[in-house]
């Protein structure tokens, strides 16, 4: 039972990863319908900003805790501003053309991060501290869930609260929604609409930036190309769960976190990815729209 409790709670912990990435496929996605393929490396650059700072405030002697949030709160700041450039840079120009231009904007721009990381920094693995110290009340239960996990859990229910709030309940958030409705009515009732995707990007690169940090400090290094698997993984979960759907996109990535997980657990670890993308084929297949999404209909 133990040995169930703990491959459970791990995937649990996998899929919150996932959900704070898929957030921002989904959300842009939901916008402009755009499939952001550089969403991944903006998770990677937020963990690589996490490093340079923890190492930064580690020399000056600085609590472990406080380096976490700080290092934190700097890599949210610094992922936005590369979300909102690459927005700007990358998609906005392609605005009115084909989808086929937007996409392949898209995968060069996740190539040139990828190289640009590379250059600015190493091909190697780099060491990333953990900075969150263990709950003693955590003890009796250290062999099922440690207290990164419990952090990590908590820190993802909370964004998606806070989330759920800004959409639901705020100016900018119905102004989402309507955007996501009718790009053409929404200009026309006088919403900004270049802010609102501008916005966006910003939203879903801080919680990408989150999971980065979080995901980090639990595995203990990073290099340049974790942000592609990442978000190849967060993306087929955005997709499971029905891609553009916010309950779909965290749904999607609990159901992928616990099939890798128990995967692993109970056949073998060579085949995580397999069952992982087997599942995501056989939900498309009997439900194309996702989990959680609709069919779209189109007038002819």
């Amino acid at each position: 039972m133990d040995y169930f409790l703990e491959l459970f709670l791990g995937g649990l912990t996998r899929g919150s990863i996932y959900a704070l990435i898929a957030l921002g496929y989904t959300m842009v996605y939901g916008i402009i319908e755009l499939i952001n393929f550089a969403h991944g490396e903006i998770y990677m650059i937020g963990a690589f900003t996490a490093l340079i700072v923890v190492s930064v405030l580690t020399l000056m002697g600085m609590n472990a805790i406080a380096m976490i949030l700080i290092a934190g709160v700097i890599a949210v700041v610094y992922s936005c501003a590369y979300g909102y450039t690459v927005e700007k840079i990358a998609y906005k120009p392609l605005r009115n053309a084909p989808r086929l231009s937007a996409l392949i904007s898209a995968i060069g721009m996740s190539l040139f991060l990828q190289n640009y990381v590379l250059l600015a920094q190493t091909s190697d693995f780099l060491p990333f501290p953990n900075l969150i110290p263990d709950f003693e009340f955590m003890e009796p239960y250290a062999h099922i869930i440690g207290s990164t996990e419990i952090v990590i859990l908590i820190t993802t229910a909370i964004v998606m609260i806070l989330l759920t709030f800004l959409i639901k309940f705020t100016r900018i958030g119905k102004a989402m929604r309507a955007t996501s409705q009718d790009k053409t009515m929404a200009m026309l009732v006088g919403i900004n609409v270049n802010r609102v995707i501008s916005v966006t990007f910003i939203v879903g690169s801080a919680t990408a930036a989150i999971g980065g940090v979080l995901i980090a400090s639990h595995i203990g290094m990073i290099n340049f190309y974790v942000g592609f698997i990442a978000g190849i993984k967060a993306f087929v979960a955005a997709v499971l769960g029905g891609i553009g759907s916010v309950p779909g996109a965290v749904l999607g990535s609990f159901v992928l976190g616990w099939t890798e997980s128990f995967a692993t657990g109970y056949v073998s670890s060579d085949y995580e990815d397999v069952f992982a993308f087997l599942f995501l084929v056989l939900i498309l297949i009997f439900r194309p729209a996702g989990i959680l999404g609709r069919s779209e209909k189109h007038k002819v």
